[in-house]
C-alpha cells in the first residue's frame, strides 16, 4: 500500500486551525507559514512517499 501525503495542504490545515484557536498568533504563524512553504518549495519537497 502507497501512501502520498503532500506537505503544502497539510501546514496550510495546521497553520489555518491554529489561527482559529490563537489569532493573538496571526503575524507569527503567517511567518512560519511563508517560511515553511518556501523552503519547501526551494528544496522541492513537496510531497512525501510512504510505502
Amino acid at each position: 500500500m502507497n501512501i502520498h501525503l503532500s506537505l503544502t495542504p497539510l501546514i496550510s490545515l495546521i497553520a489555518g486551525i491554529l489561527i482559529l484557536v490563537m489569532p493573538k498568533l496571526l503575524n507569527f504563524i503567517v511567518a512560519l507559514y511563508l517560511i515553511l512553504i518556501g523552503v519547501i518549495g526551494l528544496l522541492g519537497m513537496g510531497s512525501v512517499r510512504l510505502h
